[in-house]
């Protein structure tokens, strides 16, 4: 049962998206790639003490759409030889071979080999090179998901790889089942465990209220600094975070 509202409000030049929830505490957060406010607030509260509150951080808000203003991007890619990608946070220098026979990428001494035939176009190059990263994706999550589950003590029914436009991942803690972004694959090897632990604690704890935060701080200490790390991952031009 949905048990959330939203609306939107604006304060100086700031748009805001809120949504009344049934919590305790108000919070505000930033994202990137262009600095979208989002506010979560308990049901009790009137929007205009969530303005007020709005307006009590604006210095805050300023300061972090500044730094996501100035983040490092990718240019759009091109899927040519020569082209920078990015696999478990390591920069790699894309070769493109034009081959007659099976199309198939490879991590070759430093490089991404990707081997296509000469009518693979953009579209194409894209898909199999999101194909490979799927690949690798998939590969590793069990072990991972399974090494989690024991320290954590939970279980989850299943779980899936997807992008997404808003979030990481993304947890239904009545159906335990989780979502993974697969730009994570992109990301350091412990961004990704990050967000798995992140995930698997929402069965937990639903909210990110202060038991969260208190779970996270038990099982991964170092998690408000992976979150930061992964902020400040170059950002691709279709790229976000939550």
């Amino acid at each position: 049962m949905n048990t959330s509202s939203s609306k939107q409000l604006e304060v100086s030049d700031i748009t805001f998206e809120v949504h009344r929830k049934p919590i305790k505490n108000l919070h505000i957060g930033v994202y990137p790639p262009d600095g979208r406010v989002r506010v979560s607030a308990p049901k009790r509260m009137s929007y205009e003490a969530i303005r007020l509150a709005v307006v009590g951080k604006l210095g805050w808000i300023r300061k972090h759409q500044q730094k996501f203003a100035s983040q490092e991007r990718q240019s759009p890619r091109e899927y040519v030889t020569g082209e920078t990608h990015y696999y478990q946070g390591k920069r790699y220098r894309l070769n493109v071979l034009l081959t007659d026979g099976r199309s198939s990428v490879h991590l070759r001494h430093g490089t991404i080999e990707m081997q296509v035939a000469p009518d693979g176009d953009h579209s194409y190059r894209e898909a199999l090179l999101s194909g490979w990263y799927r690949k690798q994706m998939k590969e590793q999550l069990p072990e991972l998901l399974d090494k989690w589950q024991q320290i954590i003590g939970v279980q989850i029914d299943s779980f899936g790889i997807k992008r997404m436009k808003t979030r990481w991942g993304t947890c239904n803690p009545t159906a335990k089942r989780i979502w993974l972004n697969l730009e994570l694959i992109k990301k350091p090897a412990h961004c990704l465990e990050y967000i798995i632990v992140h995930e698997l604690m929402h069965l937990l704890e639903k909210h990110h209220n202060d038991r969260f935060k208190s779970l996270m701080d038990q099982y991964l200490p170092l998690w408000r600094q992976y979150r930061e790390e992964l902020n400040r991952q170059p950002l691709c031009s279709d790229e976000w975070v939550e």
